[in-house]
């Protein structure tokens, strides 16, 4: 059994994509967990803490506010 993790995808989100959640809509079903609501820091990343699938915003992206 290999226990060396590989890494994980970072998914790239744009503007239209916001509020950024996870588990996302291209997740299989059998993986799934609970959804949790990811607070993008100020570099424009973030980790779900049940997954640790990292997400950021692409560059350039247009983020409006409320």
């Amino acid at each position: 059994m290999n226990t060396a993790t590989s890494p994980q995808a970072v998914v790239e989100l744009d503007g239209k994509d916001l509020p950024a959640h996870c588990p996302n809509p291209l997740m299989p079903t059998w993986s799934s967990h609970p959804r949790v609501f990811l607070n993008l820091d100020s570099s424009g990343s973030a980790k779900c803490p049940y997954c640790g699938t990292q997400y950021r915003l692409k560059p350039g992206a247009v983020v409006h506010g409320h």
